[in-house]
């Protein structure tokens, strides 16, 4: 999952450390730092005092030698009476102008672009590194692990969106079942993540109907049905070619009636160009007026991902995300991306062919996957 990714972006900074080490001058700072020592008993320090005498000459010298090859012109310790005390020392540091910023800058830039990410993600991530690294002193050791930290930092602050615990939501819903409806292309997923929301919610101790919105195509209702089957759970459906926003209408009348706590409600994939098919979209939310509106894309789609929930945005009002395919996506441009751009979590991964092979979205565990 995300190797290519992973590869691209410490292949890209490796190249910016190189880049700072040789093609930017050494530049001499004086850092002063505070210190704190021990209480000591005075006899202690009588006995210590005897002996550091007798071996400070010999490591001064060893120290003069070790400093000049570490590039470290000069370390002054002074100290005030009691406890505290001041180390003084000079240090060799690299400096990142604006204008080398922007040209180091692109070795990232150009990973982030092959692995799909989106542009204005690459934007704030360009951003967020320059606040960080422009024109701030950065010790020569310390170049590499100074821009991943940054960069892990900004990529963190991209899921930086209201998260949704959909088990705590629908549990703490009183008298009505919760409404959830899943949205998104054709051949994203849907289905299947139905199935796996289903199974998922199940062990949760919770009840569920599917509702067979997809009545587009008669496959769609025999695969929901034979979900419903494997996991022992009801489906409502109508006929081939019958109104959607009815078989919501008469799935949650069911679920009412029997006391059901959610229903899962499958709609038909479609386009946003095809304004017939999102006008049907927007009756079945009306009709339903759902708890949850699920945005369903396959992670491999990157930036086509990205930009189909921004359009399915822009008819009915999106709360979260699921990532179909996660498993066998090797550049993580959509997970990184679809969430900062929509505004919206990602909620659950799809990451095989099981009912059980789905996971609940984690960013630090995305981050380890970087290995960041």
């Amino acid at each position: 999952m995300f190797k290519f990714l992973k590869d691209k972006v410490k292949k890209a900074i490796s190249k910016i450390n190189d880049k700072v080490e040789n093609e930017l001058p050494d530049e001499e700072v004086e850092i002063v730092e505070e210190i704190v020592e021990k209480e000591e008993k005075k006899e202690e320090k009588k006995e210590e005092k005897k002996e550091e005498k007798k071996e400070e000459k010999k490591e001064e010298k060893k120290e003069e030698l070790e400093t000049k090859a570490v590039g470290i012109e000069e370390v002054e310790e002074v100290r005030a009476k009691g406890l505290f005390g001041k180390i003084k020392q000079k240090i060799n540091t690299k400096n990142i102008s604006s204008e080398k910023f922007d040209e180091l800058f692109e070795e990232l830039e150009i990973a982030l672009l092959e692995n799909n990410v989106a542009l204005e993600v690459i934007d704030k991530i360009k951003n967020d590194l320059k606040e960080e690294l422009v024109d701030k002193p950065i010790k020569r050791k310390e170049i590499e692990s100074k821009i991943l930290k940054s960069l892990k930092q900004s990529i963190t602050n991209l899921f930086e969106v209201d998260s949704i615990d959909i088990i705590d939501k629908i549990k703490n819903k009183k008298d009505e079942p919760y409404v959830v409806c899943f949205v998104g292309v054709n051949g994203s997923g849907k289905t299947t993540s139905i199935a796996k929301l289903a199974n998922h919610l199940k062990k949760n101790g919770l009840s569920v109907l599917l509702v067979a919105g997809d009545t587009w195509r008669a496959a769609s209702i025999q695969q929901l049905e034979e979900h419903g089957t494997n996991l022992g759970i009801r489906v409502i459906k109508h006929n081939y070619g019958s109104d959607p926003a009815a078989v919501a209408f008469d799935g949650i009348k069911a679920a009412k009636a029997n006391n059901v706590d959610v229903v899962l409600i499958d709609t038909a994939g479609r386009q946003h160009s095809n304004k017939d098919l999102m006008r049907e979209l927007e009756k079945i939310v009306r009709v339903s007026t759902p708890d949850l509106n699920i945005f369903v894309g396959e992670s491999t789609t990157g930036n086509d991902c990205v930009l189909q929930a921004q359009q399915f945005g822009d008819t009915v009002e999106l709360d979260g995300v699921i990532l179909t395919k996660s498993d066998v996506d090797e550049k993580g441009g959509a997970a990184i991306s679809i969430g900062y751009v929509t505004g919206k979590p990602i909620l659950f991964l799809g990451t095989g062919q099981e009912y059980e092979d789905f996971e609940e979205f984690n960013a630090d565990k995305f981050l380890k996957f970087l290995d960041i």
